[in-house]
């Protein structure tokens, strides 16, 4: 499975650090908020990753699911960036969003990752091991949704999650410049398609 890329030098990647080290790092650095970890099996990823296009893309994109959810009344719980993983399971991960559905659970059932940068650690394996059913990938204006099967990652056409949802209108309104614009637009959308169901 391909990592995301980007040619940007906002990641750092370190090799061969203990569990030790890595809490070490990520006490010294808890002062920095712009500042996010990835943690797996001795290698560990120090992202800068709170740019214009990450957080104004995280933003997008979490407002227009939350309209989503709300408009299909769909219970959820938005975690936010709750660190999740242990030594245990030898990595760790702030999402950039994530969400419970229908009640409150320890595993998010849905992390989402805007990818600006990105370094040595395969953070669907991290997911993968915290047994998080749905990853969703933004990179470059396109969404790619990975659905935890066998153990494994695929990736689907369709959230399994949320199997009614347009994704081809969510990337469309996501991809809008003005914030504002796209969740006015994703809603005046559903609106009209439940007035006419």
């Amino acid at each position: 499975m391909d990592k995301p890329v980007s040619d940007s030098n906002q990641c750092f990647t370190l090799y061969d650090v203990s569990w030790e080290k890595f809490e070490a790092i990520e006490a010294a650095l808890e002062d920095f908020p712009r500042i996010r970890l990835a943690y797996l099996d001795g290698t560990l990823d120090i992202m800068t990753l709170l740019s214009d296009e990450h957080e104004d893309g995280k933003t997008t994109i979490r407002k227009l699911l939350e309209v989503y959810l709300e408009q299909k009344n769909i219970r959820f719980y938005a975690r936010g960036s709750k660190t999740i993983g242990n030594i245990r399971l030898g990595g760790r991960k702030e999402p950039d969003e994530s969400y419970n559905l229908q009640t409150k659970k320890e595993i998010p059932d849905l992390v989402i990752q805007v990818v600006v940068t990105s370094g040595g650690v395969n953070v669907l394996e991290i997911y993968k091991r915290i047994q998080v059913p749905e990853v969703w990938f933004w990179r470059k204006g396109k969404l790619a949704v990975y659905r935890l099967q066998d153990e494994e990652y695929k990736q689907v056409d369709r959230s399994e999650l949320l199997p009614e949802l347009d994704l081809t209108l969510f990337v469309r309104c996501a991809n809008i410049a003005d914030q504002y614009d796209a969740v006015v637009e994703f809603r005046n959308v559903l609106h009209q398609r439940q007035a006419e169901a």
